[in-house]
Parts: structure tokens; sequence; C-alpha cells
């Protein structure tokens, strides 16, 4: 039981990993350019990490952990912003090099852009006594206003938008799904109450900051390389 945790962020990596060196992909010649990027946007999202811990807006279930810790974070979390990132960013990559005309028109990104926007400004007000729900919204609208423009958002949109479906299957290990207790618990006082199977709603959009932050910084970079 106590390796479940690291199971699970172990085999969210495993197979990205061995195909970032099949000989069509070659994604470990990136590795420089993604690795910084999963570093510098991770730290932001460790340091949000530590802060909710502390005030209690979720925490971690001993049983499934080994008991490392990294200040307040079992070190499971914290290899949660390696290995996800990575199989993401790795997703990422070969649908746009493989299929480059699976994206969304320009049209088509400026309005998600706008209901992104909206939705997170609205929300945050709304919401504005639960921590974690206000703090994902309204950095949600910050990131797509600052973004909105960027060349790359339709890719980025239509790329994460069929990443939600192993982000299921993995948030919802974490969450509870398949297992007698959450790997990962949530405070209710914190967070709106909607759920996807056993998965807060705040999770959606969080991963999508999480992984737009990293996809924005590989873009900038693999563009001033070429």
């Amino acid at each position: 039981m106590k390796y479940t945790y690291l199971a699970i962020d172990m085999g969210s990596l495993l197979v990205p990993f061995i195909a970032s060196f099949h000989p069509r992909v070659r994604f470990y010649k990136f590795w420089a350019i993604a690795l910084t990027g999963m570093l510098l946007s991770g730290l932001v999202f460790l340091l949000w990490d530590i802060t909710f811990t502390y005030a209690g807006v979720w925490g971690f279930n001993p049983t499934y952990l080994l008991g490392i810790y990294f200040f307040n974070l079992p070190v499971e979390e914290v290899l949660f912003f390696l290995c996800i990132p990575y199989a993401c960013m790795f997703s990422y990559y070969c649908l746009q090099s493989f299929w480059p005309a699976f994206t969304f028109s320009a049209k088509a990104a400026a309005w998600i852009s706008r209901v992104l926007i909206a939705t997170g400004v609205v929300v945050s007000i709304i919401f504005y006594h639960q921590k974690y729900t206000c703090a994902t919204f309204l950095l949600l609208a910050l990131f797509i206003l600052l973004m909105r423009n960027k060349p790359w958002i339709g890719k980025f949109y239509s790329s994460y938008s069929l990443l939600l479906l192993p982000f299921l299957v993995v948030n919802g290990l974490l969450t509870g799904s398949l297992l007698d207790a959450p790997v990962v618990w949530y405070n209710s006082h914190e967070i709106i109450g909607w759920r996807i199977l056993t998965i807060p709603v705040e999770d959606v959009f969080y991963g999508l900051i999480l992984i737009g932050s990293q996809v924005a910084f590989f873009e900038a970079m693999t563009a001033r390389k070429h």
C-alpha cells in the first residue's frame, strides 16, 4: 500500500520516457528545454502546494506513502510535478509533430479563451471564500489573458482536450477511484464541491494552467532555437 502513490507516478512516466528514444520521436533531443520549463513551472506549483498543504486545503493519506517528506510534501507529490508534466509534454510534442492539423482554428481558440477568462473571473468572485477554487480560477483568467494571442494556443487547447482522458485516470486514482480511500484528500470547505467521479472540478483547470505554463516555455524556447 505504501508504494501506491509512487507506482502512480512511475506508471505515468514509464511509457513516455521509453518512447522518447524512438527514432521517429527523439523527444530526448528536447530534454533540456522541456526539463527547464518543468522545473521553473514546477517550482511555482510546489510553493503553491506547500502553502495550501499547510493551510489544510488538501492533504495526503500516509497509508499510500513511503513516509519521506520535502517540507510538508511527501516525496511522491514532488515527483508528481516531474512525472505528470513530462508525460504531458511528451504527448503534446507527439501530437503536434505527427498530427499538426490537430488544432482549433484561430476563431475557435479565441472563443475558448474568452469563455475561460470570463469563467475564471466570475467563479473566483463568486467562490472567493474557497481558497482552492478562488486561486485556481483567478490564475486561470490571468494565464489565458496573457497567452490568448499566442500562435500555439489552438494547438494547446486541442492537445489538452485529449490529455483530459489520462488525466481522469491518474487523478481519479489519486482522489480515491478504485481505492479504499483517496491518496490526496481535499478540504470540502475550500472547494466548490462539484466532482468528476472523485475529482474536484478545480483540478481540471489547475492542470490546464500547470501544463499550459510548460507548453508556453517549450514553444518560446523551441521558436528561439529555430
